[in-house]
């Protein structure tokens, strides 16, 4: 009992302090515990708000991004019912090309305010709220298979659907490669998952899968009035996110900074390959898949607030029974067939074309790639700082606040095409567009056709 007392004394305590805290944002850690508003007044503001919310998103992208659907040739994801998007999206300001911005040093382009607003953080649709914004295909899927609202009334999924990845993504098994894409074209959901995968999953697998199905409470999905659906919900599930182990770029922020305002859009990365992983979260570097689902349902669904999760109905997974099954499930799913590739990652001088071959050269070379992206995985396993702000002043856009980034991990390579939106935040539309930035940033100094055989050579991983 006496637990019990001193847990509730802190709990509103930390609840008063978060409510003051607001007022001077720059003390803000806690999120507000008891909302101030009752529930219908809060959905009527936003519901009234929404239009003016996702012009101004709407506004953002346009001027930073060329977003007509322009396909990479015959190039398609790895279902083959998707195109590769082509060519660089991010604008430049009028009268400046791409060769006069990389002979210019870091201090000059912030100087004069150059950088192209396309390769700043781009923030979140609401960036003073947060939470997980959900693509409409994962949204509608999800209703028609389970009744169950991912829907939030205050904004909707921002980027074009041809900048996202293959909606339902294929699965790829180590288990059973021989099977190739084992999803028959479907969303795995807690509906099907059962009818999908027996025969082809173990006992434990198929434990660890319903467990990344299942909805859980979280920030803005559950069951109070604290929240953003119509409905009270039972939350979002792990794979909610990570469709089919995979990705379908929905978003939040990240839990690892304060103020709100601090904080980072968060693209939800794929779960391929995971087993060659040994950090996990774009900012955390989580060292095991274990810690990374366990930290996942009880701070990351609550925007890294532990102070809110008790009240909206946290799931606490059990380490040996739960964790260890869903860890389990994850660490089989794998990257899309590459059959180009050798058994080392890299290419089959018999497989490849020229520009392929070109490609390569220069991501082990002058593209200095392979320092971070080391094959077969591409991947180093380590964290690096990138420095980005040498190119741009501090500045608040659609609410979030610019500020040095910090290190972020590296992200692995391997199908990489299947995967857009691309750096941590999704900033980076297309492969033309992250060979660009990177050029700019790390000084590379590549011409325009280097430039497109590396991006050659990133479509055979």
């Amino acid at each position: 009992m006496f637990t019990l007392l001193r847990y509730a004394t802190a709990l509103t305590l930390l609840s008063c302090w978060s409510l003051t805290a607001t007022a001077g944002e720059d003390a803000q850690t806690y999120l507000p515990v008891i909302s101030d508003k009752p529930f219908k007044d809060v959905m009527a503001e936003d519901k009234a708000d929404k239009s003016k919310v996702m012009k101004k998103q709407s506004g953002l992208l346009e001027k930073r991004y060329d977003l007509r659907d322009r396909p990479l040739g015959q190039a398609k994801m790895s279902g083959g019912r998707k195109a590769v998007q082509d060519g660089v999206r991010v604008k430049l300001p009028n009268g400046l090309t791409w060769d006069r911005l990389t002979h210019m040093t870091p201090q000059e382009i912030r100087d004069q305010g150059l950088f192209p607003e396309g390769f700043l953080p781009l923030p979140h649709v609401k960036h003073a709220v947060g939470g997980m914004v959900f693509p409409k295909n994962e949204i509608k899927t999800i209703k028609d298979l389970e009744g169950r609202s991912l829907e939030r009334f205050d904004v909707d999924f921002d980027l074009p659907e041809q900048f996202t990845p293959e909606f339902p993504p294929p699965i790829f098994l180590t288990t059973r490669p021989e099977l190739g894409d084992v999803s028959q074209g479907k969303l795995l959901s807690i509906d099907n998952y059962f009818d999908l995968m027996l025969g082809i999953l173990t006992p434990v697998q198929i434990e660890g899968l319903r467990l990344l199905l299942t909805p859980f409470p979280q920030q803005q999905f559950n069951q109070t009035g604290d929240r953003k659906v119509e409905r009270p919900s039972l939350g979002v599930a792990c794979l909610d996110c990570h469709a089919n182990g995979h990705s379908n770029a929905a978003f939040h922020l990240n839990p690892d900074n304060r103020p709100q305002a601090a904080r980072f859009r968060i693209d939800t990365v794929s779960l391929r390959g995971m087993f060659n992983q040994q950090i996990h979260g774009s900012k955390r570097s989580i060292r095991s898949v274990e810690d990374f689902t366990e930290f996942e349902q009880r701070t990351a669904y609550f925007d890294g607030d532990q102070v809110t999760a008790q009240k909206k109905g946290v799931h606490l997974p059990n380490r040996p029974d739960q964790v260890a099954l869903m860890a389990q499930m994850q660490n089989i799913l794998d990257f899309p067939p590459a059959p180009k590739l050798d058994v080392f990652g890299k290419l089959d001088l018999m497989k490849a074309d020229a520009r392929e071959l070109k490609g390569q050269e220069l991501f082990f070379g002058k593209g200095r790639c392979a320092e971070c992206h080391t094959p077969p995985a591409y991947l180093d396993n380590k964290m690096h700082d990138l420095k980005v702000e040498r190119f741009y002043k501090d500045q608040t856009i659609n609410g979030q606040r610019l500020h040095a980034e910090g290190p972020i991990k590296t992200f692995t390579l391997r199908g990489i095409k299947d995967s857009p939106p691309y750096l941590h935040d999704g900033r980076l539309l297309t492969l033309a567009d992250t060979v660009e930035f990177f050029n700019l940033v790390l000084g590379l100094g590549l011409t325009s056709e280097e430039k497109e055989t590396l991006v050659a050579f990133m479509l055979t991983l």
